[in-house]
């Protein structure tokens, strides 16, 4: 018989429905209850056992999606569950972190969807595609997080434990001002304990005509600047040695709040420990425009990375305008050339749709000879898919013939050239933070971003070291570390484990005061027993306070 837990509710709320008795009628009710005594039942002191309508109790499989912005929510959402006692791995219940940018990607997520329901597991969902369009007919019936809302992870997980289906998709905001989303000093699981991903800003001020992602992030949001500060802070001091700044769009940073990308550039690198480096993100070229002294001045900094993303999609300013992109290709060339002059070895990347709706041979081939002439290291090419609800997927299409074609020539064009054969016999410093997916090596980067496979020893990992190149391949260099030079580490402190969670210790003197007032009852608690993890997780926080806070 179906339980009324199966019904959706779409907030945490919203729980009374108005078809429940109010308060009225439920004081008129009471003068008709006659009280009836109850012989008291004798108390069973057989030791519970947690089962699956405990929350807390359970184990959470996750999957991420997309972005770096996206993976940044799913190592906030990770870190929460697992302060509150859940465990991450082989699961009771799914947690699917969405992207909507391609078909492909939402694809796989539907099908994810899909396997878990087969498997009678728990599904809850979050990211950009439940966000945009959650009521799809293969998200009925399921939890949704909203991007802004996963600070409230646990309520929602909570509640899809105990079979109900609770919906969180609204904003943060401050006095009525959009913020830029939950609070970066939530706990979090690093996939890499060495590298912190920081959203400076969520949204954007475009609305290209192919882009799904605008539908879910909304218009730009800003964090402060000291909250960032504080949280780079905080990361270099738990063992991070490198820092990714992530968003929609960062070169957008600020303009809601009165600053700008420069601005905020300046002070994290006030943060950064000598040998620790600094990655900036995915930045469109009309935001970078106005900046490009400053920027340049950055990126030559020793503590960032001179590298950018900037996507140009097409070199034709026909297609440019049809995706409303807000700059020519003119604009996109005097950002890459400036910076090219201003900041020597610099690696530009960039994106590049094979096949917008409308795109001419002849639009086609201007992007073609724009790839002859930068010959970007790294190029991400993309096949055009029409993504629902969005202005180009009701434009005419081009053949999927012509897409499939003009996209595996860009790649063949891509393939052509080797970008890193002239650094061969250089000496470089390289700061190792990665593993190689076949394991035979570590991965580094220079300081132009540039991916150089090292000797796999145990005393390199999180350490900045001097090495010699001595092969290059299309996507990375080969060092071998010279002689008599020393490892440097860059970090403040030893890293967290794997898996372990950043930002446990962050409790304020008022709650170190209030938790203090009650070491009576923690004294009482086994903290063995499952079901008492969350109330163990406090009482580490508890030890860690100063007493009287």
């Amino acid at each position: 018989m179906p339980s009324a837990c199966d019904s959706l509710i779409e907030d945490i709320e919203d729980m009374v429905s108005s078809s429940d008795p109010t308060p009225h009628e439920r004081q008129s009710a009471r003068k008709s209850i006659i009280p009836r005594s109850r012989k008291k039942k004798e108390l069973n002191h057989e030791e519970l056992h947690a089962d699956s309508l405990i929350p807390g109790t359970q184990k959470i499989w996750m999957k991420t999606w997309g972005c770096s912005h996206n993976n940044s929510d799913g190592e906030y959402m990770a870190g929460q569950l697992a302060a509150s006692g859940y465990k991450m791995t082989e699961a009771d219940l799914w947690l699917l972190n969405s992207c909507t940018v391609k078909n492909p990607a939402e694809d796989h997520f539907r099908n994810s969807i899909k396997k878990a329901q087969d498997q009678q597991k728990k599904v809850v969902v979050a990211g950009c595609v439940p966000q945009a369009q959650p009521r799809m007919d293969y998200l009925k019936g399921l939890s949704i997080i909203g991007v802004q809302q996963i600070d409230r992870v646990v309520e929602v997980v909570d509640e899809a434990v105990k079979g109900h289906s609770v919906r969180l998709l609204g904003q943060k905001k401050d006095g009525g001002r959009r913020l830029g989303g939950a609070r970066l000093d939530l706990p979090k699981i690093r996939k890499n304990p060495l590298i912190e991903i920081i959203s400076i800003n969520t949204g954007c001020l475009n609305a290209c005509t192919y882009c799904k992602t605008k539908h879910a992030r909304g218009d730009l949001a800003s964090y402060p600047i000291e909250e960032l500060a504080e949280r780079a802070r905080q990361s270099f001091q738990e063992g991070v040695c490198e820092i990714w700044l992530t968003s929609e769009d960062t070169g957008a940073y600020g303009r809601d709040i009165g600053t700008d990308l420069p601005t905020l550039l300046w002070r994290l690198v006030e943060e950064i420990p000598e040998g620790a480096m600094l990655r900036l993100g995915m930045t469109n070229p009309p935001y970078i425009l106005e900046h490009l002294e400053e920027m340049a001045k950055i990126l030559n900094h020793p503590r960032v990375y001179a590298f950018l993303h900037v996507p140009v999609q097409s070199a034709s300013d026909s297609v440019l305008m049809d995706m409303k992109r807000e700059y020519c290709i003119d604009d996109f060339r005097r950002v890459v050339d400036f910076l090219k002059e201003k900041v020597p070895g610099v690696t530009i990347a960039t994106d590049i749709i094979c096949g917008f709706p409308g795109e001419t041979e002849e639009d086609f081939q201007e992007t073609v000879d724009l790839v002859k002439l930068y010959r970007f290291p790294s190029l991400f090419i993309n096949q055009f898919y029409p993504r629902p609800g969005t202005p180009a997927a009701k434009m005419q299409q081009v053949p999927a013939h012509v897409k499939k074609q003009r996209t595996k020539e860009l790649s063949q064009l891509f393939h052509s050239y080797n970008p890193y054969d002239h650094k061969v016999g250089e000496r470089q410093h390289v700061l190792v933070t990665e593993e190689s997916f076949d394991a035979q090596y570590y991965v580094a980067h220079n300081k132009f971003y540039e991916q150089v496979l090292v000797p796999k020893r145990a005393e390199f990992k999180g350490k900045m070291i001097e090495v010699d190149i001595y092969e290059a391949g299309k996507h990375f260099l080969k060092g071998r570390p010279v002689e008599d030079s020393k490892p440097f580490t860059p970090s403040l402190a030893a890293p967290l484990q794997k898996g372990e969670v950043s930002g446990l210790m962050q409790v304020n003197a008022y709650t170190c005061k209030y938790i203090h007032s009650y070491r009576s009852f923690f004294s009482l608690i086994d903290f063995h027993s499952t079901v008492n993890q969350r109330w163990a997780a406090i009482y580490i926080a508890l030890l860690a306070c100063p007493q009287g806070g």
